[in-house]
Formats: structure tokens, sequence, C-alpha cells
């Protein structure tokens, strides 16, 4: 029952918050997003990206290599949706990665990053406010609260039209990383048993 409530908000979220709204509010909450996470990450230094403060968790470093690497398709499948075309191929898998997330300088990641973000605006700003028949499918990831009390990740397929895209592919998927982020800064600092701080 809590993983079709799940569903339930996150269609209602994507059907009120993405198509329901203008194309100038989409472009908006995408780029205040994006303006979030770029100032966030701007005072990080290469060794605090790529150090892991939480075991089993990524490191600043491998998710932006993450965004990076979602952002780029991501560009090309709202492209096709503007165009009234299905993006080929199956949705974009949820936990992509680099075969080496780490090779790639900090500096130069968080350059290509910003490159992602400038392009993803540029397809929406210069997108017509008009609906279009056109779906891609996402793969959508939610945590949901098990009978024992811990959150797990419920993954299911989703087809969405443009606006929710942009919403879902861009807003949605840095917001959530932002909140990594923001975890991962704070464990960060967390001074460690006998280091005197």
């Amino acid at each position: 029952m809590t993983e079709l409530m799940e569903q339930v908000r996150m269609r209602e979220y994507l059907r009120d918050k993405g198509d329901g709204l203008p194309l100038a509010e989409v472009c908006a909450r995408v780029a205040a997003a994006f303006e979030t996470m770029e100032a966030l990450l701007a005072p990080v230094s290469a060794g605090e990206a790529g150090g892991r403060p939480l075991p089993g968790e990524w490191s600043i470093h491998e998710v932006v290599d993450h965004l990076i690497l979602t952002h780029e398709p991501s560009v090309g499948e709202l492209v096709d949706l503007l165009a009234g075309r299905r993006p080929a191929g199956p949705p974009i898998p949820a936990g992509l990665q680099s075969s080496d997330p780490l090779a790639r300088p900090w500096d130069a990641l968080r350059v290509a990053l910003h490159a992602q973000h400038a392009a993803a605006l540029r397809v929406l700003e210069g997108a017509r406010d008009v609906p279009t028949d056109a779906r891609a499918p996402v793969v959508a990831v939610v945590n949901v609260r098990g009978a024992d009390g811990r959150d797990a990740p419920l993954h299911w397929e989703e087809e969405i039209a443009w606006k929710a895209y942009a919403v879902f592919a861009f807003r949605l998927h840095t917001l959530d990383h932002i909140n990594q982020v923001r975890k991962l800064l704070g464990a960060g600092k967390r001074p460690t048993p006998g280091s005197g701080a």
C-alpha cells in the first residue's frame, strides 16, 4: 500500500509541478536547482570531493560524475520529446556512473556539470510551450519505509511528457543529490573520536 501511495504521489507531483506549470516556471525551477547545486559545490576542495565520510555512500566526486552522465542523455531525450518523438532505447539507469568515476580532475568535473546545466537550460528556454503526445520512460526511485522501520529504495518505470521529464530529470534529480551532498559535507565536518575537536 505504501508503495502505491508513493507512486501516486510522484505522478501527482509531476502533473502539478511539471505538466501543469507554464514553461517559464519550469525553466525557473530547474535553473534554481542547478544554481543551488553549483553554489554548494563551489567551495568544495578536491580532497573533500574525493573523501568518503559515510561508509557505503558515494563521494561528492562520484555524485557529480553521476549527474554529468545522466544529464547528458537526458538533454537528448528532452530534445526528442519536444520534437514529438519517443526517445530511443531504455530509460537512463538510476545508478549510472563512469567506469572510473574518480579519474577526471575535480575542477574539470565541475566545469562539465556547469556545461550540462547550461545545455539543459538552452533546450528548455528554446522550447515552445505546447504539449506533444511523446512520452519517455524513466526509472523513478523513492525511499519507502519498510515494516522494519528502515528506508529502502523503491524503483519503477514511469512514462512522462516533456515538462514532467524536465522537472524529473533535472530538478528532482538535482535536488535529491543536493541533499546527498549536504549530508556528505555534514558528515565530513564531524569530529572523529580522539581528534580533540
